[in-house]
This record gives C-alpha cells, structure tokens and sequence, in this order.
C-alpha cells in the first residue's frame, strides 16, 4: 500500500530520470506547463532596406529603427571624430568657416563638430553611425555641408519622441585658437539643433604639441549628449 500513494509528481521526477536526454527535452518542450517550455529561438529577420535623406543602406531590421526599440526616459549618446589639416581647404567647425592655413580633408565640408555631433545623436538611438548613413563612397556628399546631416539626425532624434537635453562637446587641436569664436559657433550648433544655447556647451583644448594633434596635422572633436523623452 506505500507503493501505491506515491503522488503523481514523485512518479514524474523518478521517470524522467531514466529517459535519454533528448526525449526528456521533448517531453520538456511539449508539456502544457509554461514554466516547462524551453525558450523558443527567436526568427532571423530580413534585412530592410533603410532610406535616409536620398540614401538607401541594408541594415538588419532588429538593430535599425527610427524609433529606439525601448522606450526610456533619456537617452545617451557618444560622438567622436577626426580629420587629418592639409592646406587648400577651408577649416569649418560648428558651420563656421575659421581662418586657418589648413583646413579638414574630407569629403564632405569636414565639419569635425557636427560629424561629431551627429555621430552622438546616431548613438544615443541605437542607430548606424555617420560613415554608413552618409557613405564617402557616394558623390553626391562630396563637398556637402554637414549641416545636412545634422538636419536629419535631428529629424530621427523627433521621429523617436525625444529632444536635446544638453550637449557637451569638446575640440582638440592645437591652432588656430578658437576663443574668439566660440560663442558664433555654439549659438550656430544650438540653432541647427534646435535647441536653447544653454543647454549646448562648446569647449576647445590644445594637445600640448604631442602626436598629430599637437603638430597641427589633424583636428578631432568628442561629444556627449542626453536625449529627453517629449
């Protein structure tokens, strides 16, 4: 009589024990109880063609989207650019076209600031950076002012529901010395943005004459922003 009230679930674990490791998963996988379920793989997806400002790139649908796949209340991102300073080319930072015996080599206007700006918002919604979206391998951005790229990473920034919450964006070049025009360029970056000046801030440092920086062979610029849910 022992042997006969042993409940239903000793009886479950002591058969289990003796099937082969496959069958128990299959017993596993097609058990009504859902805490028994193993995970179900999730599908690969196709790729998706994704279009910006005349530009079409194929990116996989699950990393690419206007809107950000998780809602939070903010978002952060990072942006970091470089461009090597060769005579012949006008020096544009923040817009601004700087007098300077060299200037960005690049193919568009080498604006480091907004690259570098736009690189952050890109960032901060999960999206693919500046060089896939706006590839140097396409003419039509030879020599475009980056105040075009803004505009639109602007434009994915609304599309997703947030708004610039502040920005900080430092440059790094050793001349020529952006003091007096600091102020132009901040107010020039917070308009493109869209957003109130104090809540844009523009520093600039030397690299001390060290490596390219230093020697004023090259030009590079970090940002951080914060996104703010509308």
């Amino acid at each position: 009589m022992a042997a006969a009230s042993l409940s239903a679930s000793s009886v479950a674990a002591t058969t289990t024990k003796s099937l082969p490791h496959s069958l128990f998963l299959s017993n596993l996988h097609t058990s009504s109880s859902p805490s028994l379920r193993l995970p179900e793989t999730r599908p690969r997806t196709k790729p998706l063609v994704w279009a910006s400002a005349g530009t079409a790139l194929e990116v996989d649908q699950a990393q690419t989207s206007a809107t950000p796949s998780k809602t939070l209340p903010f978002r952060v991102g990072h942006g970091f650019d470089l461009h090597r300073l060769e005579p012949g080319y006008p020096l544009i930072i923040g817009g601004i076209d700087i007098p300077h015996d060299r200037g960005c080599e690049a193919h568009s206007d080498g604006d480091v600031l907004l690259h570098c700006v736009v690189d952050a918002i890109l960032g901060a919604l999960g999206l693919p950076d500046i060089g896939q979206i706006f590839p140097d391998s396409d003419p039509k951005w030879r020599g475009a002012a980056s105040s075009v790229f803004i505009k639109e990473a602007v434009k994915l920034m609304h599309e997703a529901g947030y708004e610039i919450g502040n920005l900080d964006a430092t440059l790094i070049l050793q001349r020529p010395k952006l003091s007096p025009h600091k102020e132009v360029m901040r107010a020039n970056l917070a308009k493109l943005l869209g957003a109130d000046p104090s809540v844009v801030n523009l520093k600039a440092k030397t690299h001390e004459k060290v490596d390219s920086l230093g020697e004023n062979r090259s030009i590079a610029a970090h940002t951080v922003v914060l996104l703010m849910r509308k």
